[in-house]
């Protein structure tokens, strides 16, 4: 059984994982047995991550591009093809937050907002998804949704946008690509404790009605992630396309 799980001999790129849900989805990785492909913009933080990773005896490497920037993504890629290496599983984590009313709400945040969280989604997995046609490989993309790829809430219109846009980016590139053995689906977060959540995670308010409002009455780990990640990543996960599974607690259930 454990073998469905194993992943020895697969590489996975992972966006946006030099630090939080990112890093542990990709360490998640690097313990099944993917060597695994860690990336940012920043250079150093990266460097940083990925030595953690090799000290714990993982195979882990760098790559730093902008997952908003086309040019940059198709380099990144034509690199890794000239040194031989091929993505195997793609997870596209990046993403940002911006809090403000919609009346308030500048089109440039609005916009960066959408490039980040749903836009590199289309882009890195474009660029992924050729390659593993092209090589008849197949493969798994997952992409990174949310509680807000389900049901909204005030003041992060354009990251609902954004991550009910993955949802249906999802099922776009299952439609598609789907008859080239490359399953695509999604995992949407509940409320995790992580670095981008620490003003809501310190907000008294905010952290009483999390936990009053989901089932399992607390805030997730980012642990409580890595096993839906390596499922989706697998062999277990072969006739399962264009899906979204929420890790959230039971949160959506009851609302």
């Amino acid at each position: 059984m454990t073998a469905l799980f194993d992943l020895t001999g697969k590489t996975a790129l992972v966006t946006g994982s030099a630090r939080g849900l990112g890093f542990a989805y990709a360490e998640g990785l690097a313990a099944a047995g993917a060597r695994v492909i860690l990336n940012d913009i920043r250079d150093t933080l990266l460097a940083e991550s990925v030595d953690t990773l090799t000290s714990k005896g993982y195979d882990a490497h760098g790559v730093a591009f902008d997952v908003t920037d086309e040019q940059a993504i198709e380099a990144a890629f034509s690199k890794l093809d000239a040194e031989g290496i091929s993505v195997d599983i793609l997870i596209n984590n990046a993403g940002i937050q911006y809090r403000k009313p919609m009346v308030e709400l500048e089109l440039e945040n609005w916009q960066k907002v959408i490039d980040t969280n749903l836009t590199s989604a289309f882009l890195v997995s474009r660029a992924a998804a050729k390659r593993m046609i092209a090589r008849n490989s197949g493969g798994k993309i997952i992409n990174i949704g949310s509680l807000t790829s389900q049901a909204a809430r005030p003041t992060v219109a354009p990251y609902t946008a954004a991550k009910g846009g993955i949802k249906m980016l999802t099922c776009s590139m299952a439609a598609e690509w789907a008859q080239f053995n490359i399953q695509t689906n999604a995992i949407g977060p509940g409320y995790i404790l992580t670095d981008m959540n620490t003003a809501l995670i310190e907000d008294k308010q905010f952290d009483s009605w999390v936990k009053s409002s989901n089932p399992s009455q607390r805030w997730g780990r980012p642990e409580e992630l890595i096993g839906t990640a390596v499922f989706l990543s697998s062999k277990a996960s072969d006739y399962i396309n264009g899906q979204i599974i929420y890790v959230d607690g039971g949160w959506l259930a009851v609302l």
